[in-house]
């Protein structure tokens, strides 16, 4: 393959254009010259993007004029390279940039695929080509492309997960219309493309570490697994607070360890049983279930989260428990054995106290069965409510401030957003997801700190998919089975740990009973039938999906207003309005909007002087 050389001579570098005219089409390919003077981008993020560490993407972003530089490094080339972006890492109807040869020159282009996979020139170009080198590494390829580029065949590069696929081209394409994505069976990463562009603050003097570490693990050869360990803090350990985490991954593991979470148990258990194994294992000890308190998350492509100068999270003296659960997500689809690992994540910490400690609320629906997913469902939504009473009662009179946030559900989760309302109206976003996947959950900075008052709402929406489901999912702790959770990390720390509803069940009989009598059953209301037995019993159609999601839509619900005690706040709890949301928050306008709405509001033609060029 003959690619550009080191001296960039980018004349031999084109463009494919594909347009069909009156059924003829036309081949119509350009030269890109590149810019004569550009200073390169730093790429401050990186991500492997395959298990065996062929190919690697290196990233930054520019907010001022909402851009983001990409470089792509694979260590062998062949015939060319592809990168895309698609709603959940689909191969079809994907947003794709490819470099290619047909056996003679190379060629860079913005491409889509369309809903059966087949690759075609996009008539817009929007990735603009910056650099090409070969080193003893492998190849590099630098390109950036505005987050939104009006294109309805590009993606929008939008907070939240982003599904990457990528696949090396291994003979010459002589034509694109012969190539389809779905046949290549490209490799699929997640990853946060857009990050806060605040520096983190500097570590203090003192600091010290702690390893939760996986202890020399085999990993198993099957594609999934999660893997649990108990670690016990040293005993009497006096009160510190965490300042910063990151990752600590075996070399050659790098893309094999998908993510890792640290849990503290609840401190009401004297006791924990060691335990190191599979998390699915029958032999896992039933406390495990009660380690449940986030602590640390991160997830391939995270950077090392730092908390904020004034703020820790405590770890260690009174109240705290010494046992902590770490989880290891590895993510083995070449199913390679006898690889060892000792992966985990670092605590740093600090005796010397900060100003304020930082807590976590858990927002959202409380697990329970009340709350269901009817099956075949290719789009459901859960809400879950934080009330305006609620934080009226138990926030202190500054309210708290809101740094990051790590989203949850299970496995039928789509999308996850909350937003703060305020005297009925939506006035912050404090963390959505549209492209949200189960296997990639990390603690996220937020770009800008969110502060909650007393008085205000919070609500969390989830979106689900069932359509590959025969039965209903419904709320509760096993994968099968359904959670909607925004774990907000905050200071100053309050008493109120969680602030979740589910619908009045009260409300919920009265569904039973109409959907039996509409499907011509008695409905029983005996004393020992649950309402996981009342759901498994309907027939699932159209009708009883629908009516369903009206009740979540419109009944009062019941409030969890939970101490870190968990006991409720003092107050009636029951039969809640659901806040009313009056003005719905409406997104800014992306650069690309903005100018076509100037060109359509002066479309006048333009006055040309003799003497002036065109």
């Amino acid at each position: 393959m003959r690619l550009l050389n080191k001296d960039l001579r980018l004349q031999d570098v084109t463009l494919m254009y594909l347009t069909v005219l009156a059924t003829v089409v036309v081949l119509l390919v350009a030269s890109y010259q590149a810019p004569a003077v550009h200073s390169r981008p730093a790429l401050a993020y990186h991500i492997p993007l395959d298990p065996s560490g062929q190919m690697e993407l290196s990233w930054n972003i520019s907010y001022p004029t909402q851009e983001v530089y990409l470089e792509l490094k694979v260590k062998e080339l062949r015939h060319g390279v592809l990168l895309g972006m698609s709603d959940r890492g689909e191969p079809t109807n994907a947003d794709l940039v490819l470099l290619w040869d047909d056996g003679h020159k190379s060629y860079f282009g913005d491409a889509w695929s369309d809903n059966e996979g087949r690759v075609m020139l996009d008539t817009q170009q929007d990735y603009e080509l910056l650099e090409t080198h070969q080193s003893t590494e492998g190849f590099f390829l630098l390109f950036k492309r505005p987050f939104s580029t009006c294109d309805p065949h590009d993606y929008i590069i939008e907070e939240g997960t982003v599904h990457i696929l990528y696949a090396v081209l291994e003979r010459p394409i002589l034509s694109l219309r012969e190539l389809n994505i779905s046949r290549l069976q490209p490799g699929v990463q997640r990853v946060l493309l857009l990050r806060p562009d605040a520096p983190s603050p500097a570590l203090p003097k003192d600091v010290l570490t702690l390893e939760v570490l996986a202890p020399d693990v085999i990993i198993p050869t099957q594609e999934t697994t999660y893997w649990c360990h108990i670690y016990q803090l040293p005993p009497n350990m006096p009160k510190n607070h965490i300042v910063m985490y990151e990752s600590v991954i075996t070399p050659g593991n790098e893309a094999i360890v998908h993510h890792m979470e640290v849990f503290e148990c609840s401190p009401q258990m004297e006791t924990v049983p060691q335990f190191s194994g599979s998390c699915d294992s029958k032999m896992k000890p039933r406390k495990l279930n009660y380690c449940r308190h986030v602590l640390a998350a991160w997830a391939m492509g995270a950077e090392p989260f730092f908390y904020p100068a004034d703020a820790g999270s405590p770890l260690g003296g009174e109240g705290s428990s010494r046992f902590l659960r770490l989880e290891v997500h590895y993510h083995n689809p070449l199913l390679l054995s006898g690889r060892r690992d000792s992966s985990g994540i670092r605590l740093w910490y600090t005796p010397s106290l900060r100003r304020f400690d930082a807590g976590i609320m858990e927002l959202g629906l409380v697990y329970t069965p009340v709350m269901a997913i009817p099956p075949r469902q290719p789009s459901f939504q859960l809400t879950g409510y934080c009330t305006a009473k609620c934080t009226q009662t138990a926030l202190p009179v500054g309210g708290i401030h809101i740094f990051a946030s790590q989203l949850h559900t299970h496995l039928a989760g789509l999308g996850v957003r909350t937003v703060l309302v305020r005297g009925g109206r939506e006035v912050e976003v404090v963390q959505e997801d549209k492209h949200f996947s189960t296997h990639y959950q990390i603690i996220r900075v937020l770009r800008k700190m969110v502060t909650v008052l007393p008085g205000d709402a919070l609500v969390t929406k989830c979106s689900y998919n069932t359509e590959d489901r025969n039965k209903v999912t419904m709320g509760g702790f096993g994968i099968m089975e359904e959670m909607c959770v925004n774990y907000v990390h905050y200071y100053p720390r309050t008493q109120l740990e969680l602030c979740k509803s589910h619908v009045d069940t009260d409300y919920l009989q009265k569904y039973f009973s109409l959907i039996n009598r509409f499907q011509g059953r008695d409905s029983c209301s005996c004393p020992g039938t649950t309402v996981e037995e009342q759901f498994s019993s309907l027939s699932w159609d159209g009708f009883s999906g629908e009516v369903l999601n009206s009740l979540y839509l419109t009944s009062p619900i019941s409030m969890h207003c939970n101490q870190s005690t968990a006991e409720l706040f003092p107050g009636e709890w029951e039969h809640q309005e659901i806040p009313v949301v009056t003005a719905a928050l409406q997104r800014a306008p992306y650069p690309c909007e903005l100018s076509r709405r100037a060109s359509s509001e002066n479309n006048n033609p333009t006055e040309v002087k003799p003497d002036s060029s065109v």
